[in-house]
């Protein structure tokens, strides 16, 4: 890749941190979804399918940069283990919160990455991410509508937070391949926050 030296390093770290978290094997989410409708088991297969592609296109944009992958990370390591200790509910509502504060990443990496490679891998994930967010909701719609009123708005306050602290550490983490694809850290924030109320 052609690259000026401090964009590809900003892509570089980025691009290992997604590729590390889009690559998870799914067996907890698929084991906790055992006894739910055969239609729902499939479809988060596929949905876990569909992120390791994602993994697989970030290992090819860092082959593109010739850098390797990460074996781990500790947003990673954090993210998975809070997932894996909760219910299959409460790991689809993070999984949406990831996915909704991080489209507003994907989607300046189409629109102005720095190279084809670069804007073909953030396409091809934000259209599948627009996907994944709507099967999401559809799912945990089912599940909050069994709650009292009073429950939905704790539920919905604790998820506030986790947006917002998701959403920090996605600024922190990859500002700098933010700003190389022209989108300032506080633009990003505010964009994520409102992916996340959408």
């Amino acid at each position: 890749a052609d690259l000026p030296e401090h964009a590809r390093e900003a892509l570089v770290r980025s691009f290992q941190r997604f590729e590390l978290g889009e690559g998870g094997d799914g067996v907890h989410l698929l084991r906790k979804a055992r006894g739910r409708g055969a239609f729902q088991q499939e479809a988060l297969r596929m949905l876990v399918a569909e992120e390791q592609q994602h993994s697989r296109l970030f290992r090819r944009g860092l082959q593109h940069m010739d850098a390797h992958t990460l074996v781990s990370h500790w947003s990673d390591r954090i993210f998975t283990r809070l997932r894996r200790s909760l219910g299959l509910r409460t790991e689809l509502a993070l999984f949406l919160t990831a996915e909704a504060v991080a489209m507003p990443y994907f989607v300046v990496l189409a629109r102005s990455g720095p190279n084809e490679v670069i804007r073909g891998i953030g396409t091809r994930i934000a259209l599948d991410e627009e996907h994944h967010l709507a099967f999401q909701i559809d799912q945990l719609k089912q599940g909050l509508a069994s709650l009292s009123i009073p429950v939905r708005a704790l539920v919905f306050a604790a998820w506030w937070c986790v947006a917002v602290g998701a959403a920090t550490v996605v600024a922190i983490d990859h500002g700098p391949a933010l700003r190389v694809c022209g989108m300032p850290v506080r633009a990003y924030w505010g964009a994520a926050l409102r992916s996340f109320r959408r």
